[in-house]
C-alpha cells in the first residue's frame, strides 16, 4: 500500500513530469476511478490548464493548476509514472495525462480502491481532507503526544488512523514501533510521556531515509526488510517474529524487542 514516502515519490514524479505544463489532452480509460466528476467535465476543467504545484498532504496528492485542483489516492495499488505519449499503456493505467509531445503522466491501479477527484477551489480542498490529522513528516512533538495521549486505542491502530496522523501505513507504523521497542497493542494512552517522546523520534528517523527512497525499504538492518520472509527473524536480537491482527491489518513485531504489554490508564 502506497504510504506517505511512497506519496512523496509521486508527488516528485508529477513535478518533475508535469509541472509547469499546461496539460494538452485528458483520456480516461475506466471511469471506474473518477469520484464525483465525469470524464467529460474533468477533461473540460483540465485540458489547457497549467500545473503550476505538486503538493502531498497525508495520503493524497494534489495537482494545482491555479484553479481546479486535480486530487489523487493511491489506495492499496495505486501508482504515478511519467511515460512517453507512445508507449504501449498498461492494463491498469486509468486515466492518462498528456503534458508535453514527449511526456504524459498515468494514473495506474490494479484494484482501484480510491482514485482521482477534482476540487473546484480551496472549500472543495477543505471538504476532501477535513477528516485528515496533521501530516506524519510535519507534525510537531507536542501535537504528536497530545494526540496520542488523547486515544484509548492500540497504538498500532491510532497510528495508522489518518483522522489522527496522515500518512503512516501498515509498513511505518510496524518499523516506527519495532525502532522504538513498543508493543502494537499497547493502549495509546497507556504510553508514558518518555515512551511518546522515543516514538515520535523514531518516527522522524524511518521518515527521513524513507521519503529519500520513495518507499519504505527493505533494508536488512530494518524490520521491513524481513517481515516478508517465510520465517522472519528480528535484525536485532534475532528472535523469530510474531504476526498477529491489529486495526484489521497485519502486523509484525518482536516479542522481545518490544517490551511487555501494558494494560490502559484506567489499568484495564
Amino acid at each position: 500500500m502506497p504510504e506517505l514516502p511512497d506519496v512523496e515519490g509521486f508527488r516528485n514524479v508529477l513535478q518533475s513530469c508535469a509541472q509547469g505544463r499546461v496539460i494538452r489532452r485528458v483520456e480516461v480509460r475506466d471511469t471506474g476511478v473518477l469520484h464525483g466528476v465525469s470524464a467529460p467535465r474533468l477533461r473540460d476543467a483540465l485540458e489547457g490548464r497549467r500545473i503550476t504545484r505538486a503538493e502531498r498532504r497525508g495520503k493524497w496528492l494534489l495537482a494545482h493548476t491555479g484553479g481546479p485542483t486535480l486530487a489523487l489516492h493511491f489506495g492499496m495499488t495505486g501508482r504515478l509514472l511519467c511515460a512517453h505519449p507512445d508507449d504501449a499503456a498498461d492494463p491498469h493505467d486509468r486515466v492518462l495525462f498528456t503534458v508535453a509531445r514527449d511526456r504524459q503522466l498515468r494514473y495506474r491501479d490494479q484494484r482501484k480502491l480510491q482514485g482521482l477527484w477534482l476540487a473546484e477551489n480551496h472549500s472543495d480542498i477543505a471538504r476532501l481532507l477535513r477528516n485528515q490529522g496533521p501530516d506524519a513528516l510535519t507534525v510537531d512533538r507536542e501535537e504528536f503526544e497530545t494526540a496520542l495521549a488523547s486515544h484509548r486505542g492500540r497504538v498500532k491502530a491510532v497510528l495508522i488512523d489518518q483522522s489522527v496522523l496522515a500518512g503512516l501505513g501498515n509498513l511505518l507504523a510496524d518499523e516506527i514501533l519495532w525502532r522504538a521497542g513498543l508493543r502494537p497493542t499497547t493502549p495509546a494512552n497507556a504510553l508514558t510521556e518518555p515512551e511518546r517522546r522515543r516514538l515520535y523520534t523514531q518516527m522522524r528517523r524511518t521518515l527521513r531515509p524513507a521519503v529519500t527512497a520513495g518507499r519504505v525499504p527493505p533494508h536488512p538492518t530494518w524490520l521491513t526488510g524481513h517481515r516478508d520472509n517465510p520465517n522472519p527473524h528480528c535484525p536485532r536480537c534475532h528472535t523469530p517474529l510474531r504476526r498477529s491482527r491489529v486495526g484489521g491489518r497485519t502486523t509484525v513485531w518482536c516479542p522481545t524487542c518490544q517490551g511487555k504489554e501494558k494494560s490502559d490508564g484506567d489499568g484495564n
